[in-house]
């Protein structure tokens, strides 16, 4: 496959550069971002990644399938060969964490079971039909697809990862290859402080596995209002502990193995941080606790996984004597 790095945000930039756009003040900023992303902060492992693309071979008679858990590509004209050199490419491209993903005749069953997560919180959400939808620290992208699936009208991601933006782009370049009309989604290898303020121009933002991560939770509640229009929809899922209104959790170190994360409140207490910032009538609609079926290590993510980060006498608490991870979703109108 042939891989130009810049080619691949040309047609997000001029999507957003269009006369009416609300994403315009992005796209006059945009080309600056990524000049300054790729040619000045080269990441040690960004050609090794680039060269496994390039070496992924080309397909004819490409399907797409974006209405089933497994997201997948297939096609009948990928041989035994072919399918061994897809899989050869797809290995230089692990670890794979966010999935599954269906390459032809390729399983990748990643770290997370991703699909359980959509599952739980897909039937809560408001129709994403012909919506705008925002996916902040979207990983390779597996939500987004979810979300095109669901009939998006454009998806974007943000997430600073470039393995993720490189598997993003496997299953991308395959699953354009099967389209005659370009796919109206992106993932972009920024920061959400990278996200012009305010924009107001999504009809959906979602902030999954992010908000924990964050020094000023607030602050981050705050972004993701200015990125959505009046009324747009915010989607956020993160780690919580059960406890009444005003309680947090601050980790003295680390949580479940983890360095960065600040603050994992209660219920209550995440949906007063969502009134502060402004948002209308949030919700709880989901409480999950992450089992060891759902993130766990897999072949195409050997390293340790949730069951190496959780006492091994007492599996409701991490190894620092936490609470186990529990994460809620929350939504909420601008």
């Amino acid at each position: 496959m042939n891989v130009d790095v810049f080619s691949w945000f040309d047609q997000v930039q001029a999507s957003m550069a269009e006369d009416g756009s609300l994403l315009k003040p992005w796209a006059q900023v945009l080309p600056q971002q990524l000049h300054a992303l790729f040619n000045e902060k080269v990441h040690g492992d960004q050609q090794r990644w680039l060269d496994a693309l390039e070496n992924l071979p080309a397909i004819e008679g490409i399907k797409t399938d974006l209405q089933q858990d497994r997201i997948e590509l297939s096609s009948q004209q990928a041989t035994d060969e072919v399918n061994a050199e897809v899989k050869a490419g797809l290995q230089q491209l692990s670890p794979w964490r966010k999935g599954p993903f269906q390459f032809f005749d390729t399983h990748i069953d990643t770290e997370w079971h991703s699909d359980w997560k959509w599952q739980r919180i897909a039937p809560h959400l408001a129709p994403l039909e012909g919506r705008t939808i925002l996916d902040v620290g979207c990983g390779s992208g597996y939500h987004m697809w979810r979300m095109l699936g669901a009939g998006a009208y454009r998806v974007i991601g943000v997430d600073p990862s470039r393995l993720f933006l490189a598997q993003f782009q496997a299953f991308k370049q395959y699953a354009q290859a099967g389209q005659e009309a370009p796919l109206n989604i992106d993932l972009l290898p920024l920061r959400m402080e990278d996200v012009p303020r305010p924009l107001k121009a999504f009809d959906t933002t979602f902030s999954m596995g992010v908000l924990y991560h964050r020094k000023s939770p607030l602050d981050h509640m705050a972004e993701l209002k200015d990125t959505l229009k009046p009324g747009g929809q915010l989607v956020l899922e993160t780690l919580v502990i059960e406890g009444g209104l005003g309680e947090v959790l601050m980790p003295e170190d680390r949580y479940a193995q983890m360095r960065n994360v600040w603050f994992l409140p209660t219920c209550d207490t995440l949906l007063l941080w969502a009134r502060r910032v402004g948002f209308k009538n949030p919700r709880i609609v989901e409480k999950n606790v992450t089992s060891l079926e759902e993130q766990r290590s897999t072949d195409w993510m050997p390293y340790q996984s949730l069951t190496d980060f959780l006492d091994a006498d007492d599996k409701t608490k991490t190894l620092e004597g936490y609470p186990a991870p529990l994460r809620a979703t929350l939504i909420a109108e601008a």
